[in-house]
């Protein structure tokens, strides 16, 4: 299973910027998908996940109504739509696959997930 992210880079506070995430070697229409992040000196923390429908998400509450996430099931990608970015939103962004398939919970634990990807960093200046 590979995870590839890309889309991170330098923005200013305010600005804007779109993740995203392309999955192979696994069926990705039956799985959750997450974002979390990491930044330096702290302990990787949940973004938000997206259900293997596309039909429900949830987000972690420092990202609520900035954030968006989304998916293309026929694509096999993820996206994480990012407004109104804040220094503190600084971090390595990293997706990752629900381990298991067709499931209704809301995994927001780094645990619940077997595979990641590279991470893509996103930095935002004040």
């Amino acid at each position: 299973v590979q995870l590839q992210a890309s889309g991170g880079g330098s923005v200013q506070a305010g600005g804007s910027l779109r993740l995203s995430c392309a999955v192979s070697g696994r069926t990705f229409s039956k799985h959750a998908m997450g974002w979390f992040r990491q930044a330096p000196g702290k302990e990787r923390e949940f973004v938000a996940v997206i259900n293997w429908t596309g039909g429900a998400a949830w987000y972690g509450d420092y990202v609520k109504g900035r954030f968006t996430i989304s998916r293309d099931n026929a694509e096999n990608t993820v996206y994480l739509q990012m407004d109104s970015l804040k220094p503190e939103d600084t971090a390595v962004y990293y997706c990752a696959i629900y381990r298991i398939p067709r499931s209704t919970v809301r995994p927001s634990r780094v645990e619940s997930y077997d595979y990641w990807g590279q991470g893509t960093q996103v930095t935002v200046s004040s």
